[in-house]
């Protein structure tokens, strides 16, 4: 099975994807995967990004089964189920404020993640979709909830299970 492991940036992909890694999953950081592969395109200077063929980056991920794919587009990849990971906006604003993020940057993710845009992104592609919540887990426990998540055991995991609505008035 190939799952996508998606979320804004600050949730937990690359902590929760290393925890799996270590217990023996194939996890492919996109990330890198995209910088050895030259699949970055033009540079977003406003946005602070570069911008990605997802029809290149999927053509050249074909035959690789059996795998996580982590990263904030591995949604739109030919996967069998995308796992959503989710933080209460405070937390998420707080935690990309630490790693450097100027005020843009946080507002504009933080935006994203209330607004629920990866999460819709997911659900709307068909393809099965799960949220997991990392606000106060700790990461061994959020990797746990996706190794559930990819036995089958879903229930607790639902899109509608988590909803940042409460908090739009403070961030839009």
């Amino acid at each position: 099975m190939r799952y996508a492991l998606t979320g804004t940036p600050g949730t937990g992909k690359t902590s929760v994807a290393r925890i799996l890694r270590d217990r023996g999953y194939d996890v492919l950081d996109l990330t890198q995967f995209i910088k050895d592969n030259g699949l970055r395109e033009d540079y977003d200077a406003e946005r602070d990004t570069y911008d990605v063929d997802v029809d290149r980056l999927n053509d050249s991920l074909k035959g690789r089964e059996d795998c996580i794919f982590e990263g904030h587009l591995s949604h739109f990849l030919d996967v069998d189920g995308i796992i959503v990971l989710r933080c209460h906006p405070d937390v998420l604003a707080e935690r990309l404020r630490a790693r450097g993020y100027g005020d843009a940057k946080v507002t504009e993710n933080v935006q994203a993640e209330v607004l629920d845009v990866i999460l819709c992104e997911s659900v709307d592609s068909g393809i099965p979709t799960f949220s997991v919540d990392t606000t106060s887990s700790d990461l061994d426990n959020s990797a746990d909830s996706v190794e559930d998540i990819m036995k089958g055991d879903t229930h607790l995991y639902m899109p509608e299970n988590i909803s940042w609505t409460e908090e739009m008035d403070k961030w839009l």
